[in-house]
């Protein structure tokens, strides 16, 4: 027996039991290294005017549950015994990386292993591996065998034609590890289309099937069939002119289990120096039930020269486009357990590409196909806010124009341009309202002045939209305005004038108040309503409303104001009883403020106080 030369025991353990994730991954590993031995025959071919086509290549997978073994064959160019000396007995040295080395045109062929540790994952599921090979023009076939660290064997072995034989001995399962799973032929077929589904060459297997007799359709009998287990072309690499909507449709719901079609459908691809990648992007029309979850993992999937090296590659995909589902397909340096890549500066250059395709997919989705827009921001809009106020708002102004917000002058939804454009000239700012509702938000008091003088409002519904316009601060060289603000910038605000018996009334009302506001004024913005709360200061009741529902936030209050209308009876009340009977102003001042948190949607303190307050005074 042989010792492995450049490395001990420590170092194949650590490979098989640290380097990958999962023990599934070694069919992934072998296939691929077989696709680079056909590759190498393949260019070799062409090199040398050989009679090959790559209808001539095939990967066999055979399984013998009696013996437990698992075999993986090729046709491709094969090994010498000095080629399995130096492949096999050296640990980390890749036939494959040398063989391209050695190409005057790198690019004219894709190896997919580099660093010649793929194959001792098959130690991961195997007690023994034998490998039996025959180089492409030599008359003798070598098989190299090895049970581990201890060492290999490579001895002179019979094989008809050219190519390698991968031999694994399953290990028997154990309480915490199935192996029998790698005997199974569903199993073994759900890892090649999970992983090798786009090798470019056929990977076939016997299966057991099941049909009716001929002479007796009521009795069975199994028999074998030879499948190709793996589609080999890539929808992506297919000419986007040539594929249907239905085929992309059936693509995305059978790789992403989304039984709704997508909303858009996005076929991109780069070639260059910098980067070179296919891509297939999906828009979906719904938002995944645990989508605003801490759950939800964003990611497209990534392949390197059709193998799949991870599910969800969050480095992709920027945050606030996460809905995005799909897959980028390029040739990458990984780690050595193809698991990661190696350098990011290729994944950052193909993510900035990627972004930006996704961008203009939305901006010519919000020109040119309004309610398909609306239907996508209804369910992802979040989530774009969101990238707004992130980060410190460092993306606010690639953003800024794909959010929407419901008008009340114009009665639907528009983006913050079309607001602006609709501005008149003696309009100073961008206004809105927060609520629970566009209905809700219509009726407020508060609103009833900006209406009067002719502007627009823009409804907020979500909990992020007042953090995502504080965030923006203005557009357009326009501020934005809360109508509940301190200051709505109108002129006919500074027509109240408080009496001095104005002050007396209000400075009481504050007093018998001081925990719950924190001033009390006569309002220049209501017109009809009796009152209402406002706030002073850049935390608004409604981020007090947000940060209630948050853990260890509940002591962030806003500094509210009530705001009472001069002009309304119940004011001339207050002002006649605080001359009679100043005591029961208390009264009055609790009923006014708890109309106004119901008209905010804040919590009632006492509901029960505030129902017989009301009926105490309905009864006089």
């Amino acid at each position: 027996m042989k010792k492995f030369k450049a490395e001990s025991q420590r170092v194949l353990n650590l490979m098989i039991n640290s380097i990958y994730t999962h023990k599934e991954i070694f069919l992934r590993e072998l296939l691929s290294n077989a696709n680079d031995a056909l590759d190498k025959l393949y260019y070799k071919s062409l090199q040398e005017n050989l009679s090959f086509t790559k209808d001539d290549f095939a990967i066999t997978i055979e399984i013998d549950k009696k013996n437990r073994t698992l075999k993986v064959i090729d046709n491709g160019i094969g090994m010498t015994a000095k080629e399995l000396e130096d492949n096999l007995g050296v640990i980390a040295k890749s036939g494959s990386l040398e063989f391209k080395e050695k190409l005057e045109n790198a690019e004219d062929i894709n190896i997919i292993g580099q660093f010649g540790v793929g194959f001792y994952s098959a130690f991961m599921v195997s007690d023994k591996v034998e490998v039996l090979s025959k180089a492409y023009g030599e008359s003798k076939a070598y098989l190299w065998s090895s049970t581990g660290a201890e060492g290999y064997t490579v001895k002179e072995a019979e094989k008809e034609g050219w190519g390698t034989e991968i031999t694994m001995y399953l290990k028997k399962s154990a309480e915490n590890e199935n192996y029998d799973e790698f005997l199974s032929e569903y199993r073994i077929k759900e890892l090649v289309k999970k992983y090798s589904d786009y090798i470019r060459y056929p990977i076939k297997m016997d299966v057991e099937k099941t049909r009716a007799k001929k002479d007796d359709d009521k009795k069975f009998e199994t028999y074998t069939e030879t499948e190709t287990l793996n589609s080999m072309v890539p929808l992506w690499k297919r000419n986007k002119s040539e594929i249907t909507q239905e085929e992309y449709q059936r693509f995305y719901t059978d790789t992403f289990f989304d039984y709704e079609k997508p909303l858009k459908v996005i076929h991109t691809s780069a070639e260059g120096a910098a980067i070179n990648f296919n891509a297939i992007l999906f828009i979906p029309s719904k938002a995944p039930f645990n989508y605003y979850t801490k759950n939800y993992e964003k990611g497209l999937r990534l392949y390197t020269n059709g193998v799949l090296i991870t599910e969800k590659c969050a480095d992709l995909l920027p945050d606030y486009f996460g809905f995005v589902k799909g897959l980028v397909d390029s040739e990458l340096t990984l780690n050595i357990s193809r698991e990661t890549v190696q350098h990011n500066h290729q994944l950052k250059k193909i993510a900035a590409n990627i972004e930006k395709k996704i961008s203009d997919t939305l901006f010519a989705m919000l020109e040119n196909e309004r309610e398909s827009y609306q239907e996508f921001f209804k369910e992802f809009g979040i989530q774009i806010k969101y990238g707004i106020y992130e980060n410190w708002g460092v993306n606010k102004d690639k953003l800024k124009d794909l959010i929407i917000f419901h008008s009340v002058k114009q009665d639907k939804y528009i983006t913050l341009k079309e607001y602006v454009q609709g501005m008149g000239e003696n309009q100073k700012y961008i206004y809105y309202a927060n609520g629970s509702s566009i209905d809700s938000i219509k009726v407020l008091p508060q609103a009833e002045k900006v209406l009067e003088c002719g502007y627009d409002l823009l409804c907020l519904i979500d909990d992020i939209d007042e953090f995502a316009l504080k965030m923006l601060g203005e557009y357009d060289k326009k501020e934005f305005r809360s109508i509940s603000g301190k200051d709505l910038g109108l002129d006919e605000e500074s027509a109240v004038t408080e009496t001095e018996a104005d002050k007396k009334i209000l400075e009481y009302i504050a007093e018998v108040l001081k925990d719950k506001v924190s001033k009390v004024k006569l309002s220049g913005r209501l017109k009809s309503h009796p009152v209402c709360l406002t706030s002073e200061g850049e935390f608004s009741i409604e981020m007090e409303k947000v940060f209630s529902n948050l853990p260890n936030t509940q002591g962030l209050k806003a500094q509210k104001v009530l705001e009472i209308n001069a002009n309304h009876p119940i004011y001339e009340k207050i002002k006649k009883v605080f001359d009679e009977d100043k005591e029961s102003v208390k009264d009055y001042a609790k009923i006014l403020l708890t109309q106004a948190q119901l008209i905010e949607g804040l919590p009632i303190e006492n509901p029960s106080e505030y129902s017989d307050l009301v009926c105490r005074k309905l009864s006089l």
